[in-house]
């Protein structure tokens, strides 16, 4: 009795390790069991998805890239500086930057999609009735992503058509540069249309301002008087203070008042408004003072647009030569091969993705099998399906 108790530790280490190998075989058996349906079943699925890739349309990926439009010191900046106050004019109406992302943008917008669908015609295309839904459509067809260290923007257009897919990704590009010529985007287009404005106004005031000096008429004391001096002095001086409050109004809207670069065009304003002052105390005799006044206010319509043609034909410079900068460095060519269905990945996919539910299967199978020979584990199951007849009943 005593050498079975010494040998029992022995023996009850073999039990317990038995124990460890049991349930690994547990997993293997069934496996092993079901051998031929994990090997063969798999293959069937991978082959049957393979020949599925065959039945659908293969899809083609054309490809561009352009360098979009980039900001440049324009030409008129020295210009700008000469003309002292109305330099601000320019600073204010280009501060704004174009960033590439911007571009991308509105090559994503519904403008731009409504004229890819007129063009190419493709609601029946994709099968849709409604816009709305084609634009989603091409949403999922045409991928536009902007580089964040080369700085290029590419275009990628899938299409069941290769010459198709190479025609709409170069129409992007085309299409950019329409609504870019229509848009206020780069600095000296917005340059371009702020002097654009200020010209048009300009042009009807001094129109306005010869009609009046010539129903004034001419006199002797109007040549005595000496006008021309008086006047172009004080119109100069008016175009300043006008240009020094188009000044001030464009820089609050970027600062508070109470900032240094606001108070100082605010002292600058209030000068030139004291030496206007003092020109307009010193008026003419009454009866040379009607005449001198329009002369005035024609040499001051005169000089301000003088000054804006100059700068609107400075900026229309300046746009013209920005206007080609949208460089394409890779033109789209219809492609030759597909770029899906991925006939290997999906016959691979397939394959392993059959195999691991399948071998879960049986797993599950039989591990359900060992539980119901359990006494409890039985009753409880026939309890479910009792349950589930008066639930269809």
């Amino acid at each position: 009795m005593s050498i079975d108790t010494a040998g029992l530790p022995p023996q009850d280490a073999g039990v317990n390790a038995g124990d460890g190998g049991r349930t690994l075989l547990d997993l293997l058996i069934p496996l092993a069991e079901r051998l031929w349906t994990l090997t063969l079943l798999p293959i069937g699925i991978g082959l049957l998805a393979l020949g599925v890739t065959y039945v659908i349309p293969p899809t083609f990926t054309a490809r561009t890239s352009f360098l979009p439009p980039q900001q440049q010191q324009s030409s008129a900046a020295s210009a700008l500086a000469s003309l002292g106050a109305l330099a601000g004019l320019a600073g204010a109406a280009g501060g704004v930057k174009s960033p590439v992302d911007q571009y991308v943008a509105l090559m994503r917008s519904h403008t731009v999609s409504d004229r890819m669908i007129d063009a190419f015609e493709l609601m029946p295309v994709y099968r849709e009735k409604f816009r709305v839904d084609t634009r989603k459509e091409l949403e999922k067809n045409v991928r536009i992503a902007a580089g964040k260290k080369d700085g290029l923007v590419v275009i990628e257009v899938d299409d069941e058509d290769p010459k198709r897919a190479a025609a709409m990704a170069n129409r992007y590009v085309s299409e950019l540069q329409v609504l870019t010529s229509t848009l206020a985007i780069t600095e000296a287009q917005q340059r371009r249309v702020f002097f654009e404005r200020q010209l048009e106004q300009t042009r009807d005031r001094l129109t306005s301002a010869q009609r009046s000096l010539e129903s004034g008429g001419f006199n002797a004391g109007a040549i005595k008087a000496e006008p021309k001096a008086a006047a172009e002095g004080y119109a100069r001086l008016s175009a300043q203070v006008t240009a020094a409050e188009v000044r001030l109004q464009a820089l609050r809207r970027a600062f508070a008042d109470n900032t240094p670069e606001v108070q100082q065009q605010l002292a600058t304003l209030g000068a030139l408004r004291a030496q206007l002052a003092g020109l307009e105390a010193r008026a003419a005799p009454q009866g040379d003072a009607d005449y001198i006044t329009r002369y005035r206010e024609f040499k001051y319509q005169e000089t301000l647009f003088d000054l804006f043609a100059r700068q609107y034909e400075l900026a229309r410079s300046d746009e013209s030569r920005e206007g080609a900068l949208i460089q394409v460095v890779d033109a789209a060519a219809p492609p030759e091969k597909k770029s899906r269905p991925q006939r290997l990945f999906v016959a691979l996919g397939a394959w392993i993705g059959s195999l691991l539910a399948i071998s879960i299967w049986v797993l599950a199978r039989s591990r359900w099998h060992e539980s119901v020979r359990d006494p409890i584990v039985a009753q409880k199951a026939n309890q479910l399906k009792r349950a589930l007849r008066l639930h269809r009943r």
